[in-house]
């Protein structure tokens, strides 16, 4: 039987010489009566306890699926990171070793560990198999001269010249040409042409060409184009010299190349027919919105675009592919609701996706299919097959399907920006989303959310929410990568945006389907009005005081360290997340706190900067061409022109020259010597600190020399002045040999083509008479890569297009010469 009910006893005073707790309550009482140590120990194990639940809380199942991607992409990371090469079966052993340890410890908690490490070798041995599979033969020379034979595989039209992709299927280099190492020629180039000479894609072509190796950085941590261009399958680049000469089509044409040219063509075509409706800068932007062609925008607009931060309206990427497929979703299933019988008894949702889905892709190959679009319609592709699956579309869960699908496909994908930037965006977005579900959809239990959603508040702070989310999200990347901050950013966003989302994009997409029937000039003006309006508003922000947020490059740490805090604030849902906010900050303070070089060396020693006592770089340039200066300043947060920085003399403490050399000073009066001739070593050797120079010097000199064969092993690099000495930085470590930055070789001398060598296919004698596609040396990029001006780098008795130099004119380069009204 039960106990009957006691009522509660007074508490008791405990016996004399014995200890007892505190009554519940009693440490309310006075401040004095309140023992400190025991209420420390309390505290701690009260903490612990929460700690511990919050632990258990992040550990629930479904809550690790997300922290997939990450450990996949550190895989990726790793391999990256690597000096060389990774053997294929040593990353397929440790993939297996892995899987072996989730198989042995899945009932233990240790396997979530073996599952992430798991992940991390399948990153790791996904982008090993990727390397192998592209297996792209690179250029490791610069090659003046080579004729080649090939199709076009794509064609880029730009502001001032062309380019092109070529599939080489013959090359015949000049005489004194260096092979090779492994004797393999690059399969694909990219060449830059005099603008309006590029030939269409599927063409057949022969040119004469400068080529060069791809792109290096140019600057320890800089950006790395030659790992860029391996993964899609380039292994040179430069320009041609002469004239772009048709060649007879091949027998047996690539199927893709045939869809490729028809699928230009048609592109073409809808780029004319929206200039001729909307001429200026408004059809040049609503081209690139829906062909992807960028090349007629003004240099005036698309730097307002980049400094508003809008610059992301003119690149097709996740925002252009969700309101396309956005669109035809809402159009397809209103006007199936419109029918009861099939809004009653159909699945009209999964119908409208399907529909959504089919635009998308078309939308993918009219855009021209860049590798920022595959990935944002793999993405939109994941999200709307949720959708006909009856899933929640905006999840986490699907983004991390995603994130493996497109790391999968193209893993070399995650060391890019855009897939940075977009992934973080709708990273941050997703998540404040799922936070704050209850005002962002409307809830028919609550009025004042009713009243809110017809007077359009919640609206708009959704899209003020949502401008200010994925901007904070993606600051870290774009400062890394681009230097830039975009102070007003969010206010250009705010107004721009909802004008492209409900006007030009929906006028657009509808004048694509009328243009068929002749009806579609209506639609591009009205969407030239909408792009008008973005126009104006990237104008005004771009004047506004401050508007060029400059902020000087810092290392790797601070961005790993920045996207693990957004990955933690993301995807945690306790208040453990708020750790992430912390490693946000310190990452702000490791990248301010991120020391400025006081030297810098291209990679070719051609350019040379100095930090003078003013704080600001110097330059020196032999080159015809100020890549690496307008790297640098960007990377140093200055606003200068090349022009300003490779000013010699002066105030500004630059380069002092004389024809043996150059010097400058550092801050601490310490000099740099540039020698140009053997004589200016000796003085150089005495009194200067460091000595840059393609030369060898003399033994016994004092200073630390820089030379050419220095710099074939490290690329780029970046000194700082410690004390008496120089801390060096390079581009690759000593050892270093990767497919797309392979070490130093010496390279066999090349055979002479007329004598029919193994593996080179002369060239038919080419035409006469065709127009000069030599693009100026002011219309590079720098992607056409480093090099001279194309006829005063030809070498003695050689003409620009590598032919023996004859007296008189050329047809090629004289009579038929159009006209360069772009030229300097």
């Amino acid at each position: 039987m039960a106990e009957p009910h006691q009522p509660a006893q007074p508490h008791a005073a405990p016996p004399r010489g014995r200890a007892a707790t505190w009554p519940d309550g009693a440490s309310r009482g006075r401040s004095g009566d309140v023992p400190v140590p025991s209420r420390l120990g309390d505290g701690a194990a009260a903490m612990l306890s929460r700690l511990s639940d919050w632990g258990r809380a992040e550990l629930a199942p479904g809550r690790l699926f997300p922290w997939l991607p990450i450990a996949f992409a550190t895989g990726v990371i790793l391999y990256m990171a690597a000096e060389r090469e990774p053997a294929l079966w040593a990353a397929a052993a440790a993939l297996a070793a892995a899987l072996a340890a989730v198989f042995a410890t899945r009932r233990r908690p240790a396997v979530l560990v073996a599952i992430g490490i798991a992940a991390v070798a399948a990153g790791f041995l996904a982008t090993t198999l990727r390397g192998r599979l592209v297996d792209a033969p690179v250029l490791r020379e610069p090659v003046f001269g080579a004729r080649l034979v090939g199709v076009v595989e794509a064609r880029e039209e730009r502001e001032r010249s062309d380019r092109v992709v070529l599939r080489v299927q013959a090359v015949e280099p000049p005489r004194r040409a260096t092979m090779p190492a492994d004797g393999r020629w690059p399969e694909r180039v990219r060449v830059a042409v005099r603008k309006g000479t590029a030939p269409p894609v599927g063409a057949a072509v022969a040119v004469t060409a400068r080529l060069v190796p791809p792109l290096p950085p140019l600057r320890p941590g800089g950006y790395d184009l030659a790992r860029d261009l391996y993964f899609r399958g380039i292994g040179a680049s430069g320009f041609v010299l002469g004239a772009v000469r048709p060649q007879p089509a091949p027998a047996i044409r690539d199927g893709w190349i045939v869809a490729a040219a028809a699928i230009d063509q048609v592109r073409g075509a809808i780029d004319r027919r929206i200039r001729q409706a909307l001429p200026g800068d408004g059809g040049a932007i609503a081209s690139a919105l829906i062909t992807g062609k960028r090349d007629a925008i003004s240099p005036v607009v698309a730097d307002a675009m980049m400094v508003s931060s809008l610059a992301h309206v003119l690149s097709i990427s996740g925002y252009h592919m969700a309101v396309v497929a956005g669109v035809v979703f809402a159009v397809v299933r209103g006007a199936l609701a419109l029918v009861p019988g099939l809004a009653l008894r159909r699945p009209v949702k999964s119908w409208a996706a399907a529909v959504a889905l089919v635009a998308a892709a078309l939308y993918l190959v009219l855009s021209g299919a860049e590798v920022a679009t595959r990935r944002a319609f793999l993405m939109t592709a994941i999200v709307l097959v949720g959708v006909m699956l009856n899933r929640r579309a905006l999840t986490l869960r699907t983004l991390a399907v995603a994130a493996l699908a497109v790391m999968v496909a193209s893993p070399e994908a995650v060391v890019h920006p855009s897939f940075q930037m977009s992934f973080a965006a709708t990273l941050a977005l997703v998540a404040v989303y799922e936070g704050g579900q209850s005002w962002l959809v409307p809830s028919p239990r609550s009025a004042l959310a009713a009243r809110l959603a017809l007077w359009g508040v919640r609206e708009i702070v959704a899209l003020v929410v949502a401008s200010l989310v994925a901007g904070i999200a993606t600051t870290i990347f774009a400062a890394y990568h681009f230097h830039r901050l975009a102070p007003y950013g969010v206010l250009a966003n705010l107004a721009a945006m909802p004008v492209v989302s409900g006007l030009v994009m929906p006028a657009g997409l509808l004048g694509l389907v009328l243009l068929p029937f002749g009806f579609d000039g209506p639609l591009w003006r009205l969407m030239g009005t909408g792009i008008d309006w973005m126009t104006a508003v990237a104008l005004w922000v771009a004047g506004l005081p401050g508007a060029v947020g400059r902020i000087a490059a810092f290392g790797i740490g601070p961005l790993v360290v920045a996207s693990l805090g957004l990955v933690v604030l993301a995807l945690l849902r306790t208040p453990l997340r708020w750790a992430g906010a912390g490693l946000l900050v310190g990452a702000a303070l490791w990248a301010m706190a991120t020391p400025r070089p006081d030297v810098l060396i291209a990679p070719g020693g051609d350019t040379v900067a100095v930090r003078g006592a003013d704080g600001r770089l110097v330059v020196m340039r032999t080159g015809s061409l100020a890549l690496a200066t307008r790297d640098w300043l960007a990377a140093d947060g200055d606003a200068r022109l090349p022009a300003a920085a490779e000013a010699s003399g002066g105030r500004g403490g630059g380069f002092v020259c004389d024809p043996d050399g150059c010097v400058a000073h550092l801050a601490d009066g310490s000099a740099v010597a540039v020698p140009r001739t053997a004589a200016a070593f000796g003085d150089d050797c005495r009194r200067a600190a460091l000595i840059v120079s393609t030369r060898d010097p003399p033994p016994g000199c004092r200073a630390m020399v820089i030379d050419r064969a220095m710099l074939r092993e490290t690329g780029a690099l970046a000194l700082r002045r410690v004390g008496e000495d120089f801390v060096v930085v390079p581009t690759r470590l000593a050892g270093t040999d990767r497919p797309w930055s392979p070490a130093p070789a010496i390279a066999a001398r090349g055979p002479d083509p007329a004598a029919g060598a193994t593996g080179v296919t002369p060239m038919p004698q080419p035409p006469r008479r065709l127009p000069d596609a030599t693009p100026e040396t002011d219309d590079l990029e720098a992607e056409d890569g480093p090099t001279a001006d194309p006829v005063s780098a030809a070498p003695k008795g050689m003409s620009a297009g590598g032919a023996p130099d004859r007296s008189g004119p050329d047809p090629d380069r004289s009579s038929a010469d159009p006209d360069r009204d772009d030229a300097p």
